[in-house]
């Protein structure tokens, strides 16, 4: 697969497994409902932010997603922490996506000068996020109980994961 810096043309790829695992409620605190447009600009971040799309070898189909950020204002003291989300179509998981993702921000993160990235809500139902975070050197720096409505399993913790670089 190819990691390349994400387009507005890659948008309607992403889109239709965006709109899905928001709606499905299970791993991210976005609105449930979260329109088209808004989605767009949550996820689709300007420089010197950095969003990017996992591509299919063969045929260009868009797998999965990533968008990574400083952590806090960019302006403020805390500016050498970054942050990052990832999504990867469901339709595709279990082909090492994620991990691809994953370990594409963690490089971003050194080569852009951080000195460490921090998670800040990793809902603790998504073992596979967690074990993936964890084989890759990030830890649980803390849990918030019942910081997250699951749609199955009611109220759960969130995780906060760090790794220093």
């Amino acid at each position: 697969m190819l990691i390349r810096e994400a387009t507005e043309a890659d948008w309607p790829a992403v889109w239709p497994f965006f709109r899905r695992i928001v709606a499905s409620g299970e791993t991210y605190p976005y609105p449930l409902d979260l329109g088209e447009e808004e989605g767009r600009g949550w996820w689709l971040l300007p420089a010197p932010d950095r969003t990017v799309v996992a591509v299919d070898d063969e045929g260009g189909a868009v797998l999965g997603s990533a968008k990574m950020n400083c952590n806090m204002s960019r302006a403020g003291n805390a500016r050498h922490v970054a942050s990052a989300s990832f999504m990867v179509d469901p339709d595709h998981s279990g082909r090492g996506v994620g991990r691809a993702l994953c370990e594409y921000v963690i490089a971003w993160a050194r080569e852009s000068g951080f000195r460490a990235i921090q998670f800040n809500a990793v809902v603790e139902t998504n073992v596979r996020a967690v074990k993936l975070y964890e084989s890759l050197g990030f830890r649980i720096v803390g849990t918030v109980p019942e910081g997250f409505r699951h749609p199955a399993h009611g109220l759960v913790g969130v995780h906060m994961m760090h790794l220093a670089l």
